[in-house]
């Protein structure tokens, strides 16, 4: 398994990959995803194996704390350094999970944030999911205030230093 920086040759398999780990309401657009690409390459990175996407993780470095609804509408701007890692989405291809490919992506994230001496990673969850980022080390916040999707989420946060 190979991490590295997405590039805009990844978009379709980024695609794919999401639309099997998310719901329609859930899922972002192709338009989100090249926008993320644009905006975001320095922290939006990609599983691969032999050359096949097999999961992503992307999200912004910002000042605040938590997922907001509105980012993921208007895809904040990289801070350079400081700040909190927020991760939009972590997905993984069904074919590859099980592999602890999710897990080697937030550490593959997290070393990018110490590098730029974010605070925090912090992401929004839904319930299902709170076994595995409760088990890589992420507090649970309780619910948050999104309504994104219609669903309940939940504000996660592992802290940096």
């Amino acid at each position: 398994m190979k991490i590295t920086q997405v590039i805009l040759k990844d978009l379709p398999e980024i695609l794919r990959v999401e639309q099997m780990g998310f719901n329609q309401a859930e899922a972002g657009t192709e338009t989100q995803y090249r926008q993320r690409i644009d905006k975001l390459a320095e922290t939006f990175l990609v599983a691969r194996s032999d050359g096949q996407v097999a999961g992503f993780v992307v999200g912004p470095a910002v000042k605040e704390q938590f997922v907001e609804d509105w980012m993921y509408q208007d895809t904040p701007t990289n801070l350079v350094t400081g700040g909190n890692q927020i991760i939009f989405t972590i997905a993984v291809d069904p074919k590859f999970q099980g592999q602890h490919v999710g897990t080697q992506l937030l550490q593959a994230i997290e070393s990018k944030a110490q590098t730029s001496q974010r605070k925090i990673i912090a992401l929004t969850s839904l319930e299902k999911n709170l076994p595995f980022y409760l088990k890589n080390d992420f507090v649970n916040q309780g619910a948050a205030e999104s309504t994104h999707a219609g669903e309940t989420w939940f504000n996660l946060v592992k802290k940096l230093y």
